[in-house]
């Protein structure tokens, strides 16, 4: 089957959508005539007879394509593993970028034109295009007449180009069916498609034994990596091996590698460097090291737990809140005690802050329907962005994925069908598609998110529907395969789907009923239950004291000991060297608070501990942001070294009071013992009761 670059992005683009299209609609997208269209559109009807789809042309309507999703499936791939025999320009323009990417010297345009087909000044003139594209990463085209063109800049550059345009081109669903394919490809099998020629910049065979690796150290990631973030690290990883192995170096600032040696993930990185050193028999340079501290730093993760007690999080809370607060105000809609909100922006802002201040970027391939759907909610984000990070420039991508975490905290309810939302390209994905689920289907009410990876953990028989936006495995069951947006007619064929079933089976809820708890519920009853010890025994422990002449220092030391009298502690010594170190890695003041959050986890602290400090004069200590600031109160807060989450939860939450609003900081600042234990109280009961009605839905 032979079809021109034109007529593969006409039919690619009726396949992937269910609506009637207008020829104009078509000719816009495709930059060509109406007349162009019709002719085109003639010469298609006989591959779509093939599988047995047909073109329907309504007069006023549109244009379609109908037949059994199967078929249109099927024909989906045919058209993705097509040998073409002509590339769009924007394709032709990337397989010249790819050319580049792969040569060690210079490589001859008469080359390039003959291996696409086209003239010299065809390339030439998409030479010119490229030039702005790797100017943005860098990098620079060198052109001389005899000497051919070369793509020029640092190692680091040229990787991140690489991880971008496979992030752009590839989904991660794809991206694991050609990988398979591919690992089995003879080496002088052609690779055709613009995405085999993206996979061909990767040793495939590389990234089986990374994932091995990666798997081996896993447990030690403090969460779970978004699918878009596994999949860009392992690249990035097979992309350092390959360089390692020619003798090509990557350079890093000396001050930022240092910075970087000091955080939880360089340690991560550093378990997994070493594991990667046995596989391939090479040496991992302290600066790759970095490299890779940095991937694991910007990545996108998916668990929340423990993550609000650490400094960088705190700081960043802080900025959670006041957009929070800004939205809510130009809502009039007031989302402050939604704390699931709180430590979803927390997770997102983290890394996607670390990401924009290194330059590392993200894209978000469902901008243009997040602002069409959410076009007020994403212009109040905007503003609230622009206000809040000043100093930082955030991009529409990142604000995109913003509007979905607001978008879902004001559509949650309690009551309802469970379902699992399965996507391919990570949170952005399902959180859009399970915010769309809530709007257009209120009696959905429990929506549980996983990855392609995760799917087959998952038990089923947990869940009412299973809904999915890429293809899946039938012999697990049946599932909704739907658009990220959620078409109507999706929507509704899964409401007609729930009405069917509510008329066989109870709800969720009432099959909660049942005298014979599963294994899911023990579990659940037993985090309750840790829960509630935790907080009632901080609270009994709780204590502010004013303290006078003593230094931040000094006051630490003597708390230590008066705990270790108590039996909270078992040696002073270790936590006091543990604070210290914990402080020497950053700041610990709270920014624009008179507070500063001490905080250790140890295996010499047996329960977790809270008292306060007032300090008679104030105190200057390094804050947050890394500017010294003054202290009036000092905050300790102290865990064990093996607490588990349900534990882990409760000290999150207290640390996230610390940036919660003016008011709580206020009473913290300057309130008396019983006003502070009266504010920590009754959020800790405000915690406890959203734990527990969260449990029962």
């Amino acid at each position: 089957m032979y079809v021109s670059a034109r007529e593969r992005k006409l039919l690619e683009r009726l396949l992937a959508d269910d609506r009637e299209m207008t020829v104009g609609e078509l000719a816009e997208e495709l930059n060509v005539s109406a007349r162009t269209v019709h002719r085109d559109l003639q010469g298609l009807e006989s591959v779509l007879r093939r599988y047995g789809l047909e073109l329907v042309k309504k007069a006023g309507v549109g244009i379609r394509v109908i037949g059994e999703k199967k078929q249109k499936q099927a024909l989906a791939v045919e058209l993705l593993h097509l040998s073409h025999h002509e590339y769009t320009p924007e394709e032709r323009q990337l397989m010249i970028l790819i050319a580049l990417l792969e040569a060690d010297e210079p490589v001859k345009l008469v080359s390039l034109a003959n291996d696409l087909n086209v003239t010299v000044a065809t390339v030439s003139l998409d030479l010119d295009k490229l030039e702005k594209t790797v100017e943005a990463y860098g990098l620079s085209l060198i052109r001389k007449r005899g000497y051919g063109v070369e793509l020029t800049g640092s190692e680091s550059a040229k990787r991140r180009l690489i991880g971008e345009l496979l992030f752009r081109h590839v989904d991660e669903h794809e991206f694991l069916a050609l990988m398979k394919e591919t690992i089995q490809r003879r080496p002088d099998d052609p690779l055709d498609t613009v995405a085999e020629k993206l996979l061909g910049l990767v040793d495939r065979k590389k990234l089986a034994v990374i994932e091995q690796q990666i798997a081996q150290v896993k447990e030690t990631f403090p969460f779970t990596m978004a699918d878009s973030s596994y999949i860009a690290f392992v690249v990035h990883l097979a992309l350092a091996i390959e360089r390692i192995r020619r003798g090509e170096a990557i350079h890093f600032d000396l001050r930022d590698l240092q910075a970087l040696q000091a955080t939880r993930e360089h340690e991560i990185a550093e378990m997994l460097a070493e594991s990667l050193e046995r596989a391939f028999g090479i040496d991992i340079p302290k600066e790759e090291i970095g490299y890779m501290t940095m991937h694991l730093m910007g990545a996108k993760w998916r668990s929340r737990q423990g993550m609000l007690a650490e400094e960088p999080s705190l700081a960043v809370g802080m900025k959670a809140q006041q957009l929070i607060r800004f939205v809510s105000r130009e809502l009039g809609v007031d989302l402050s005690a939604d704390r699931t909100l709180y430590e979803d922006l927390v997770v997102h802002l983290k890394p996607a802050l670390y990401r924009l201040e290194h330059g590392m970027g993200v894209a978000n391939p469902l901008l243009d329907p997040i602002k069409q759907d959410y076009a007020e909610l994403f212009a109040i984000v905007a503003a609230g962005t622009k206000q809040l990070f000043g100093d930082v420039s955030v991009p529409e991508e990142e604000i995109g994925y913003l509007v979905l975490h607001f978008a879902a905290a004001l559509m949650r309810e309690k009551k309802g069908w469970r379902a699992l939302v399965i996507c391919s390209s990570g949170l952005g994905t399902a959180k859009i598609l399970a915010t769309r689920l809530k709007k257009e289907i209120p009696d959905i009410t429990v929506i549980e998110q996983a990855s392609v990876f995760e799917w087959k953990t998952k038990d089923v028989s947990a869940y009412d529907l299973i809904i999915s936006t890429v293809p899946l495995a039938e012999e697990r069951g049946p599932y909704f395969i739907v658009s990220p947006m959620l078409r109507e007619e999706e929507a509704r064929a899964i409401r007609t789907f729930l009405e069917r079933k509510s008329a066989t089976v109870a709800k969720p809820v009432e099959r909660g009923q049942d005298a014979q708890p599963n294994r899911q519920t023990l579990k659940t009853m037993k985090a309750i239950g840790r829960i509630s010890e935790t907080i009632v025994g901080m609270l009994e422990g709780f204590s502010l004291q004013v303290v006078k002449h003593r230094t931040v220092h000094g006051l630490l030391s003597d708390a230590c000991r008066r705990l270790e009298q108590s039996g909270v502690i078992v040696d002073a010594e270790a936590v006091i060297g543990e604070l210290r170190r914990r402080e020497s890695l950053g700041g610990l003041g709270v920014p624009d608070t008179p507070l500063a959050l001490y905080h250790a986890r140890s295996f010499a602290v047996l329960r977790p501990s809270l008292t306060m400090y007032r300090l008679d004069e104030p105190q200057t200590v390094v804050g947050m942001d890394g500017n010294p600031m003054e202290i009036n109160t000092v905050v300790l807060l102290l865990g064990p070294a093996d607490a588990d989450e349900a534990t882990l939860a409760v000290l999150s939450h207290i640390s996230s009071l610390l940036v919660k609003d003016e008011q709580s900081i206020a009473v913290l600042a300057h309130g008396d013992e019983e006003q502070v234990y009266s504010l920590i109280s009754t959020h800790l009961e405000q915690f406890f009761d959203h734990y527990w009605t969260s449990t029962k839905e």
